[in-house]
């Protein structure tokens, strides 16, 4: 079981990192390099001559880029073995994971880990106002821990009530509410912001199903292969 854990979570963590940073190369670092623009003063979102929308943006970075292709493979082996040990403890209860299934496991990654927290706390430019550091890590470690149980109990659980519990989970971080600012400031334009948070999240999206349908394949073709070999 560890042997069909490690494999599936390697392989399938460790592409999917390389695909979010070839997603992220495209889509999202160049609008990340464009706040960065505003943050740092070279351009101005008010002012008396209008800015353009496509300005020259920094090129290729090899340190930048290499530990940027790095940090994005070693993030998502560990969401791997986090996604790969919940389907290791479902497949021990009689759930088929296959590809197909692990398509559904990724996409409930991408919600506890992504959306969720996105909901009431989304992806952020530079330079924008925020609170407290640690409270939002506070709250956001909470919303993925308390969306992850809840999917839990929604997809795996029995019955209305652990269905009701299970809603309930999720709902209570944004009742409770995220920590924001006591006022909304920054040099970087709505637009530039609202962009970047929305090709963060389709990047995740996009990704955490790969990476699904992944670990669902490896953790079928080990199974097979330990029954072979049985």
């Amino acid at each position: 079981m560890f042997q069909r854990i490690l494999t599936s979570a390697l392989f399938a963590g460790f592409c999917a990192g390389l695909i979010a940073a070839a997603l992220q190369f495209a889509f999202v670092q160049p609008v990340l390099l464009h706040a960065e623009l505003y943050e740092g003063g070279e351009l101005v979102h008010f002012g008396a001559e209008a800015v353009s929308a496509h300005p020259e943006l920094p090129g290729f970075d090899p340190v930048r880029d290499g530990m940027s292709v790095l940090f994005s493979a070693l993030i998502y082996v560990g969401y791997a073995f986090i996604l790969v040990a919940g389907m290791a403890m479902a497949a021990e209860r009689g759930v088929r994971i296959d590809a197909r299934t692990g398509l559904i496991w990724g996409i409930a990654g991408f919600i506890a880990f992504h959306f969720a927290p996105a909901f009431s706390l989304p992806p952020e430019v530079p330079g924008v106002a925020a609170a407290d550091l640690a409270a939002r890590q506070v709250w956001w470690w909470g919303t993925v821990a308390a969306t992850g149980i809840g999917l839990a109990m929604i997809g795996l659980g029995r019955g209305l009530a652990a269905t009701g519990a299970g809603v309930v989970l999720i709902l209570a971080p944004h009742v409770i509410g995220a920590p924001h600012p006591a006022s909304f400031a920054g040099p970087v334009p709505p637009e530039i912001a609202a962009l970047f948070a929305s090709r963060a999240l389709g990047t995740g999206f996009a990704v955490w199903a790969v990476m699904g349908c992944l670990a669902g394949y490896f953790w079928q073709r080990e199974a097979a292969g330990e029954t072979a070999t049985a």
